[in-house]
């Protein structure tokens, strides 16, 4: 068993929990800012207490926070906390699929489900949901968020900070721009710049993010 500690209490943080037991972790806990939470517990785990208490915590980390209203916060902590990245565990669920050449950075969730079909490239801090797929050759950067039921046509490319929602579907070499959200059941068949929203089948833009 190794140790681990969650950040976030919503529920990311505890599916991730989940699949961490399922994959030989030892959860500990969360860590959340909420003071209403400390001393609680969320799916019988304890929360620990605030964010900052990770770097007191002898256990390695995953963040697990962000939703489509806030999906940058996930990277707004990693940077806050300011962790070497051997402190953050890669939580893979044993029901995903890795194929051959895939690589998986650090701090990154695949939950139950998800695939990566071949030489599939996923940096760090990413959160992908359950029976997301991801084929040959893709590359999605860091901070990225994949919502359940997404499939990335070959050779996609998703830059760092995206938010696909759920169901998307991504044509192949198609690339999804640093910070772009995609509705969900959007289908996307052309680039998306940096920062723009898109949706609808096929994807348009609707407006580009305020923040």
């Amino acid at each position: 068993m190794k140790d681990l500690v969650i950040v976030g209490a919503g529920g990311f943080a505890r599916e991730t929990a989940a699949a961490a037991t399922a994959a030989g972790w030892q959860v500990l806990g969360f860590v959340d800012d909420d003071p209403a939470l400390h001393g609680t517990t969320r799916s019988e785990l304890p929360v620990l207490g605030g964010v900052d208490s990770v770097t007191d915590l002898d256990a390695a980390v995953v963040v697990c926070v962000g939703n489509p209203r806030n999906y940058t916060a996930r990277r707004s902590i990693v940077e806050r906390l300011d962790l070497p990245a051997a402190r953050y565990a890669t939580v893979v669920h044993p029901a995903a699929e890795l194929g051959a050449g895939s690589l998986v950075g650090p701090g990154t969730v695949l939950l139950a489900g998800t695939v990566l079909t071949a030489d599939v490239t996923v940096g760090s801090h990413v959160a992908v949901m359950p029976h997301a797929v991801l084929t040959h050759d893709d590359k999605v950067a860091d901070h990225v968020t994949i919502a359940s039921g997404v499939r990335l046509g070959g050779s996609a490319t998703v830059r760092a900070g995206a938010y696909l929602g759920s169901g998307a579907l991504i044509r192949e070499g198609v690339t999804v721009g640093e910070r772009a959200l995609v509705g969900m059941g959007s289908v996307v068949l052309h680039d998306i710049p940096p920062g723009e929203v898109w949706a609808g089948n096929p994807a348009r833009p609707l407006r580009r993010k305020l923040s």
